[in-house]
């Protein structure tokens, strides 16, 4: 595998949750989660860009449990798409189907509240998109 580091990102319309992994691309560790809405997203993106140097960007697919597309996963594609034009960078969409639901599980386990859920899932969502796109990436690279 590729030595270098990966960002993730869980898109959502309010909020969006960022992931990034250690260079070896073993351990994902969130980052931050960032105000859909802020007029000042786009440089904040850039500055996560900027500051890791990421080799891939994976954006979470909220497509349907039958894997149908949804309005969601437009959307999501659209967030990728603006990140790769912007930023002359591609990124790889991700099927996260079960991250928020594997989230929530995670943080229910760990003793949170519902309060303090809401303020971590997109984190720990973009947590479970990065570790997916790893996987994915080893396993690729064992099959050549």
């Amino acid at each position: 595998m590729r030595k270098g580091r990966r960002l993730a990102f869980d898109y959502g319309d309010v909020r969006i949750g960022v992931a990034v992994s250690d260079q070896e691309a073993i351990l994902a560790s969130a980052v931050t989660t960032l105000q859909a809405q802020d007029e000042h997203l786009w440089v904040k993106i850039l500055d996560l860009i900027d500051e890791y140097q990421p080799i891939e960007i994976y954006v979470g697919n909220p497509v349907h449990l039958s894997g149908s597309s949804s309005e969601s996963s437009a959307k999501a594609k659209d967030f990728a798409q603006e990140i790769t034009t912007r930023f002359k960078t591609s990124t790889v969409l991700i099927d996260e189907r079960m991250s928020t639901v594997s989230a929530q599980g995670q943080l229910r386990t760990s003793g949170k509240n519902s309060r303090e859920m809401k303020e971590m899932i997109d984190q720990v969502a973009a947590v479970a998109i990065l570790e997916q796109g790893m996987e994915i990436e080893r396993h690729r690279d064992r099959l050549q």
